[in-house]
């Protein structure tokens, strides 16, 4: 058995190695190249809320009822279609108000409802706004722009970050005395969104004024160049 395992040794010290040694990685430059592409936003996102007391929790929650189906009414009527109106957060809690007793008292209740509404038309995004507002919405949360459809703009900005490292791998290779081979590997480092300007409010004005602005996107790329001599 030992002058087996020996000659099985020796057989294998013999073979060459060539899977155990990694093939020597060609010259190459690294560059990284940026894209930003800007665009009119076409989307908006509204959170608003309605906000009621009551002496007990069944009257919080029955007040926030009427006065909610009052607002989900006129957002439809405001052309909102019921698939870009959700329920984003409801609560119902006590008033805390202070101790009685060294136990602490509870002075009604609260009731909250959050809708988060999708606006496609943005012209009418004020009207939207005092629609909501008249029929009781008293709670606003936020408002964002974006593009309903990002992928042609993210795209552009894809192209451009690529000829952005082609013209940056071009300007190191002539200052370095050599030429730019084949591309040996593209990463993408993924993606970013400007924000972009929140809607400017006067609660005596109607229609609420909205500025949406620019949106603007960005994609990073990292090639890798083969260096020719």
């Amino acid at each position: 058995m030992r002058v087996l395992s020996a000659v099985l040794l020796s057989a294998a010290l013999a073979l060459p190695l060539p899977a155990m040694a990694e093939d020597a990685m060609p010259p190459m430059i690294t560059v990284t190249g940026t894209g930003a592409v800007e665009a009119a936003p076409d989307i908006a996102t509204l959170t608003i809320g309605v906000t009621t007391q009551g002496d007990t929790a069944a009257d919080a929650l029955g007040a926030n009822t009427v006065a909610l189906e009052a607002v989900m009414a006129r957002l439809t009527s405001a052309g909102i279609e019921p698939r870009d109106i959700q329920t984003s957060n409801l609560s119902l809690n006590p008033n805390w108000t202070g101790y009685e007793n060294n136990k602490p008292t509870i002075s009604g209740y609260v009731a909250n409802n959050m809708l988060t509404i999708r606006v496609r038309q943005l012209d009418g995004l004020g009207t939207v706004l005092d629609a909501a507002v008249a029929d009781g919405a008293n709670t606003l949360n936020g408002l964002s722009f974006g593009l309903a459809d990002p992928d042609p703009v993210l795209n552009e900005a894809r192209r451009e970050a690529v000829a952005d490292a082609r013209a940056r791998a071009e300007l190191l290779a002539s200052a370095a005395g050599v030429k730019l081979g084949r591309i040996i590997s593209i990463s993408e480092a993924g993606f970013a969104s400007d924000p972009v300007p929140m809607f400017r409010a006067e609660v005596a004005a109607a229609p609420v004024p909205v500025a949406a602005g620019e949106l603007g996107m960005s994609a990073n790329v990292t090639i890798f160049y083969e260096i020719v001599e």
